[in-house]
């Protein structure tokens, strides 16, 4: 393994929406929640995580759709789970704007919400580049995703510097089966690869990998930034990381079943009162794993089962107190949860075959022997359909078959804009020869009654129609979604304002015909 010298290395129903001042194409609601299992260690504590379980399931392929899908929720709280899949960038992560969200530009933004869960489709989703950052956020799941490359500073990309970050009021967060990599220290423009500070509280980290970076995390920014943690963090491989497995900084943090491989400069860092409780770890090749490194003040462990295999130590000084040789403990610490530990001799084994993205989200129940838990949610048919690639350039010379009499045509209508020469009338004239279209790549197209109609069905036809759905105007309601021209039916409601929001899938949408229906 090549060490990197620090300094130079290192709501059911309720489904995402489109936000109507950005494209957005390929969002689809699908029937599938892919998390599997339940959180354990400190995020099963303080009433548990979550996530967005219960709540509605989108799947996403930019990061402007994640943010699509957090923005178009009724409210900040409303329960969502997110499906990525493919790589997100940079380039296709922008801020979108909505009452149920604060997102950024170039950056995985979770700020000010709550009950998410984003979770990587089959083998992970990879972030290249972009880091997710939580801010003032609580009951948040993030799973069988890879974070790599992140930077604070430099080029070619600089947004933050965390893989994942987490500060400000931050509490009940379960982070498993994810890589977090970096290619370099910080003198490479590279930070930690988890931090939590300014007031994070009951976190997680479980079967995922930390790999090539100058920092692994922090539990702390500072040695006055005490109010952080409690923490667990286990079955987790932390390899060729100069230090920070974590930092702890007033913090408490169960650190157990993990493996520790070529910490080149210091490891577990308890400092300024941190405590750690450290069980059945192996640690290997490695210099000073556990201590309290770079300050006066002391932090505390609790060592318990752990295997030091070639591990060396440094000679203790006023700023540098090792555990080792000895690995005494120097405390007794409690946590108020009981956990299923390996044995620290089969710790290699159990790590390699679970921790990280695409590896099945496989678990260990104490035997040293990996399973696949159930789904959290048990999947339902059918199972998620991707969008079409490709989109019809003309509008189709006849609508498809209603059923019973369309209702558009009694009514009005009006919308978000509409491009020269159009008109929202267009839309519900019976006739395919004219069409509404927005003024830019996606919009808002509304059908109304002076009295109530009861709709239980659209057809949407046209052409250049990506991700739509269908809401009920009165009570933001989504009643429907789809991608392209189509039939859909939903249960019926009785409304005097529907509206459709529809994005285009290389430029503007046409919708000749906007036709509603009993059902």
């Amino acid at each position: 393994m090549r060490r990197i010298a620090r300094g130079r290395l290192l709501a059911a129903g309720v489904a995402a929406t489109l936000a109507t001042s950005v494209g957005i194409i390929g969002l689809s609601v699908t029937a599938q929640a892919a998390v599997s299992g339940a959180a354990t260690g400190f995020a099963a504590q303080n009433g548990g995580t979550t996530g967005g379980a219960g709540g509605a399931t989108v799947r996403a392929t930019t990061g402007t759709q994640i943010h699509a899908a957090l923005c178009g929720r009724p409210s900040s709280s409303t329960p969502i789970t997110i499906e990525v899949e493919g790589t997100i960038t940079h380039a296709g992560t922008r801020k979108v704007s909505g009452s149920s969200c604060n997102t950024a530009d170039g950056v995985i933004e979770l700020k000010q919400v709550s009950n998410v869960t984003i979770v990587g489709v089959g083998k992970g989703a990879i972030f290249d580049q972009v880091g997710i950052h939580l801010r003032e956020a609580s009951n948040i799941v993030i799973q069988n995703v890879t974070v790599q490359n992140v930077k604070k500073s430099g080029s070619p990309t600089s947004n933050g510097g965390d893989a994942i970050g987490m500060e400000s009021g931050v509490s009940n967060v379960w982070v498993d089966h994810v890589t977090l990599i970096a290619s370099g220290g910080e003198s490479a423009g590279y930070d930690g690869l988890f931090d939590m500070k300014a007031g994070t509280k009951y976190v997680t980290l479980s079967y995922s990998i930390l790999r090539n970076s100058g920092r692994g995390g922090l539990v702390g920014s500072s040695e006055t930034d005490s109010g952080n943690g409690p923490v667990t963090y286990h079955h987790n491989l932390y390899e060729n990381l100069d230090s920070r497995v974590p930092l702890l900084r007033g913090g408490l943090a169960h650190i157990y079943n993990n493996h520790y491989r070529s910490i080149n400069e210091s490891g577990i860092n308890a400092r300024a009162g941190g405590r750690a409780k450290v069980e059945n770890n192996y640690f290997e090749d490695s210099k000073d794993v556990l201590g309290t490194f770079y300050t006066d003040l002391p932090g505390y462990w609790d060592t318990r089962g752990n295997i030091l295999d070639n591990v060396t130590w440094s000679a203790p000084g006023s700023k540098n107190r090792p555990a080792g040789p000895g690995f005494a403990s120097t405390a007794t610490l409690s946590v108020p949860y009981t956990a299923q530990l390996d044995a620290a001799s089969c710790v290699p084994a159990v790590v390699a075959a679970t921790a990280g993205a695409g590896k099945g989200l496989k678990v260990s129940d104490g035997t040293c022997s990996p399973t696949t838990p159930e789904p959290t949610n048990p999947p339902t048919t059918p199972e998620p359909t991707d969008p079409p690639t490709t989109e019809p350039t003309n509008p189709p010379t006849t609508p498809p078959t209603p059923v019973g009499p369309n209702l558009s045509l009694s009514g009005g209508a009006d919308g978000s804009s509409k491009a020269s020469g159009t008109s929202y009338g267009n839309a519900i004239d019976g006739d395919l020869a004219s069409y509404w279209s927005p003024q830019g790549t996606s919009g808002r197209i509304s059908v109304k009654w002076s009295s109530a109609r009861t709709v239980g069905r659209v057809v949407v036809s046209g052409s250049s129609v990506g991700a739509w759905r269908l809401v009920d105007n009165a009570t933001g309601a989504v009643l429907t979604t789809g991608t392209g021209t189509g039939t859909a039916t939903f249960t019926p409601r009785a409304t005097v304002k529907v509206n459709l929001e529809v994005a285009g899938t290389s430029g503007a949408p046409r919708i000749t015909e906007l036709a509603l229906h009993v059902g």
